[in-house]
């Protein structure tokens, strides 16, 4: 990279680091830190919400795939998305911020011991912070392969730089500086990859290479199905984008319940699943041209970084790397922000009575300090990747796989068709998620799509099927969940209390 590059990219992490002060000024209590007060704009969650779903991570495992499969790569990621956060809209999304209203919730595994109890909310708090350390790990780890081919850094000083400017912003600044530097890292990104994308489309020989680049690729690179990426694949993954996406993963369930109302959550999830539809085809248009213009790389994940590294001038470089940062700083700091409001508000009251009875300005304090640890454990996992089967091991089989028996509990535990499903139906379908998992991925197959879908399948099975056989009709779960149903829902109703671990 030239100085101009190097330049670019240190006032991007100047531009990180100041929001992040900036927004310090705005966190009084741990509601602001967690949750933006309530306060958030139904655009600005939307555009930190699209921003938090995906990372370097992209631009690494994805652009392999793009190498190697081509189209099917949007297919089974960008449209299956789409079309889950579209249908999260209406059924999931304006639940969480009107469980804000009805419970003041600060994390989104903190209405659990209310909906089930205290030990299935422990249990799944656990397990999933356990996951999310390796899921960041991974993002680490990918802007760490993408550096080392701009700048021949290693990977473990990419890794320390990466996460060592996340950790300062979201560490002080909490969900208010994450949702505003998703912005800024959302406008960076917009600007780098419409360059790249014109830059390639003109090698190519113009606009009407949009179309007839296809005919220059396999014929295999244009099919809808692809690969191990076969409809099943594709099936699967639906079913877990939209228990990912709406808020299975954490981060993501924290932008919905940020806004004001259930109705702008609503519109934070449109605006999020239209830029999941339109943005990665211009993303990705660079990485299905990759084979033409750079055919036979030995190592397809570097594909992307090589062709920008390439094509672009001395400055453009500095600032498509500073995109791509852009989108990994965006997720892992949000994780870091969700997982601290986890363990704070579910995990540290149940293991000490101190812990308990903090005030106010201790429990902000404990909160940064829960976000300082979680991003270090998780720069740990980065450098010790391929334990785990690299990049890809760790995001398209080991998250994908365990996303479901931990997140089913927690989203359908919101919607009135399963209120029946009690601690049992949580407890057990969790476990027996995580027991297929193991059986079939080290007992059986290496199937990606046996490994990601079964062990979903297995819990939804179990939930419904213990909710229906021995599940008891409880009024005061039918009354709380019935009056998620819209934002007067609890009009006439008692308050709901938030149980937690200081009543086990």
């Amino acid at each position: 990279m030239s100085v101009f590059d190097w330049i670019v990219l240190a006032l991007y992490f100047l531009l990180m680091v100041a929001i992040g002060i900036w927004s310090h000024r705005q966190v009084h209590n741990t509601s602001d830190y967690f949750t933006a007060g309530g306060k958030m704009s139904w655009w600005l969650a939307g555009i930190s919400h699209h921003m938090s779903g995906y990372s370097a991570a992209v631009f690494v495992g994805y652009a392999a795939i793009a190498y190697t499969y081509g189209f099917t790569l949007y297919v089974w990621w960008a449209f299956a998305i789409s079309v889950a956060v579209i249908a999260g809209a209406f059924i999931i999304a304006p639940r969480w911020s009107r469980l804000r209203q009805r419970l003041h919730i600060i994390s989104p595994m903190q209405y659990l011991a209310t909906r089930y109890n205290v030990p299935t909310q422990q249990l799944l708090a656990w397990s999933g912070t356990l996951l999310k350390v390796f899921d960041v790990g991974a993002k680490w780890s990918a802007i760490a392969i993408i550096l080392n081919v701009y700048t021949s850094l290693p990977l473990a000083v990419g890794i320390l730089i990466s996460g060592g400017a996340s950790l300062i912003y979201v560490t002080v600044g909490g969900l208010w500086a994450d949702a505003l530097t998703d912005f800024a890292q959302f406008i960076v990104q917009l600007v780098a990859g419409v360059m790249l994308f014109v830059i390639v489309l003109a090698k190519l020989g113009g606009v009407t290479a949009l179309g007839g680049m296809w005919n220059q690729l396999p014929p295999s690179h244009h099919a809808i199905f692809g690969g191990p990426y076969t409809i099943w694949f594709v099936l699967a993954y639906l079913l877990i984008n939209f228990l990912s996406y709406n808020g299975g993963t954490w981060n993501l369930a924290q932008r919905f319940i940020a806004v004001p109302s259930g109705s702008q959550a609503r519109k934070a999830a449109i605006l999020s699943a239209v830029l999941y539809l339109v943005w990665p085809i211009i993303l990705f248009y660079p990485m299905w041209a990759a084979p033409i213009l750079f055919p036979h790389l030995p190592d397809p994940s570097q594909a992307y970084a090589i062709m920008s590294r390439s094509l672009l001038p001395p400055g453009l470089i500095g600032f498509v790397l500073a995109g791509m940062f852009a989108h990994t700083m965006a997720m892992t700091s949000s994780d870091a922000n969700a997982i601290s409001a986890v363990v704070t508000g579910d995990i540290l009251p149940f293991l000490s009575r101190r812990l308990r009875n903090l005030s106010g300005e201790d429990t902000l304090r404990a909160a940064r300090i829960v976000t300082f640890i979680f991003t270090v454990l998780s720069m740990i996992i980065a450098l010790e990747s391929n334990l785990f089967g690299g990049v890809i091991g760790l995001i398209v089989t080991w998250f994908a796989a365990l996303i479901g028996p931990i997140s089913i509990p927690m989203l359908f535990g919101l919607l009135p068709a399963f209120r029946r499903c009690g601690p049992a139906a949580a407890i057990i379908s969790w476990a027996g998620g995580i027991i297929a998992f193991g059986i079939i991925k080290y007992g059986f197959t290496n199937d990606v799509a046996a490994t990601v879908s079964l062990p979903v399948l297995v819990s939804i099975i179990l939930y419904v099927g213990i909710g229906l056989i021995s599940g008891r009709a409880n009024p005061d779960t039918d009354a709380f969940v019935k009056s998620l149903n819209s934002e007067d829902g609890g009009e006439g109703l008692a308050e709901p209390e938030l149980v937690d671990a200081k009543q086990l």
